[in-house]
């Protein structure tokens, strides 16, 4: 009994020295795991992502800015607009239409703010404008081009060029000879697919024409990187177009010596565009879905940051970084005038200047964004009224 207390002491020493040794271990074990796996899914995970062309693209500074348009801002149709994304005025009627993401296409009165349901494509409408026939174009991301009469009928213009169906049609415009101008945003990728597009960083877009005499659609420009909205000159000798991954806008002469030449039409944007609509008033309103930062520089700078992003999003969702999103207006030249944005907005994806008031479009949120430009302007100071 006398030496049976030292062994057992000894024992528990020997015991408790065993696991205090194990904890180093464990800890290294337990944090070598997580990596090595996460190592392991990122180099089997096929996502291959290419160095994107950007060179050196420092975002241009506007002098006239307001850079808090929430606080003025006035909210239609919150609640019953589910994304709508872009916004075509119909000035006869004073009705806005806008397309949702369940696939209604709503009308919108301006003075009283009443939303009405008119007419559902089953499935997901973009880019909108008006017809000279009183109708309205629809690029819809998983129809394709659509046309809708004022009786609400639908009707399918065309869904692929050169033998390739179209993946996410996105914005269209209608020049005054009736040729519509659109865009398909990538042919590889589809609308809920679109974050995949911008990471792998490869060419997937086309500018379109579509003959509504002819019924032909023609493929004008391709491998442009997400191509986005669409607005035809009020010279009706060039369109423009948008290219988001890239930060620009492109200018497409549809007439004259130099039809068929791409040229800059503004460039290193202080923000990712979208949508782009001529007010009628010698300026062209360029939606910003999200401004620059650090963390979007860096991942569009290295593929191997896209691909570890995308490969997250896959386990743990979408990162979604979009801030200080708002619309910048620019003249006929492609020159800046105003900056409308705000930190706390984001997925700004159309501007439409109507009177004195912007409308904002956003394929996300539930509303439309109303601005009085007259009360709450752009100033030299950056700050609002």
């Amino acid at each position: 009994m006398a030496d049976s207390r030292p062994e057992s002491d000894s024992q528990s020493r020997v015991s408790t020295s065993g696991k205090q040794r194990s904890w180093p271990f464990t800890i290294l074990l337990s944090t070598l795991l997580p990596v090595v796996a996460a190592m392991v899914v990122y180099q089997l995970d096929s996502f291959d992502p290419a160095p994107l062309p950007l060179g050196q693209q420092q975002p241009l500074v506007v002098s006239l800015r307001n850079d808090r348009m929430l606080q003025g801002a006035e909210l239609l149709g919150a609640g019953e607009l589910q994304g709508p994304e872009d916004i075509a005025y119909d000035s006869t009627s004073n009705l806005i239409y806008t397309g949702c993401k369940d696939g209604w296409i709503k009308r919108v009165r301006l003075n009283d703010s009443a939303v009405e349901n008119w007419v559902n494509t089953y499935g997901r409408p973009l880019g909108l404008a008006l017809g000279h026939n009183n109708e309205l174009i629809v690029a819809d991301a998983y129809k394709g081009l659509l046309k809708i009469s004022r009786d609400g009928e639908v009707e399918l213009l065309t869904d692929e060029a050169d033998g390739q169906k179209f993946k996410l049609t996105d914005g269209v415009d209608v020049a005054d000879d009736g040729l519509i101008y659109f865009t398909d945003a990538s042919y590889k990728y589809s609308l809920h697919e679109d974050i995949w597009d911008i990471m792998e960083g490869r060419p997937h877009g086309r500018f379109l024409s579509f003959d509504p005499i002819t019924l032909k659609t023609r493929v004008l420009v391709s491998e442009l990187y997400f191509a986005n909205g669409v607005a035809v000159s009020p010279t009706q000798d060039y369109a423009i177009f948008c290219e988001t991954v890239m930060r620009r806008c492109r200018k497409y002469y549809i007439k004259g010596n130099k039809q068929g030449q791409v040229e800059k039409f503004i460039d290193n944007l202080p923000g990712f565009p979208d949508n782009i609509k001529y007010d009628g008033d010698g300026h062209y309103w360029i939606a910003l879905v999200s401004a620059t930062s650090v963390p979007l520089d860096i991942a569009l700078k290295y593929p191997f940051i896209r691909k570890a992003m995308i490969v997250m999003q896959k386990y743990t969702g979408r990162l979604h970084m979009e801030e200080n999103a708002g619309v910048l207006a620019v003249d006929l030249e492609g020159k800046p005038v105003a900056h409308y944005y705000d930190r706390k907005l984001s997925m700004i994806t159309s501007g439409t200047k109507i009177g004195n008031r912007l409308y904002c479009g956003s394929v996300v949120h539930p509303r439309i964004l109303s601005l009085d430009l007259d009360q709450y302007p752009a100033r030299a100071t950056g700050g609002s009224k």
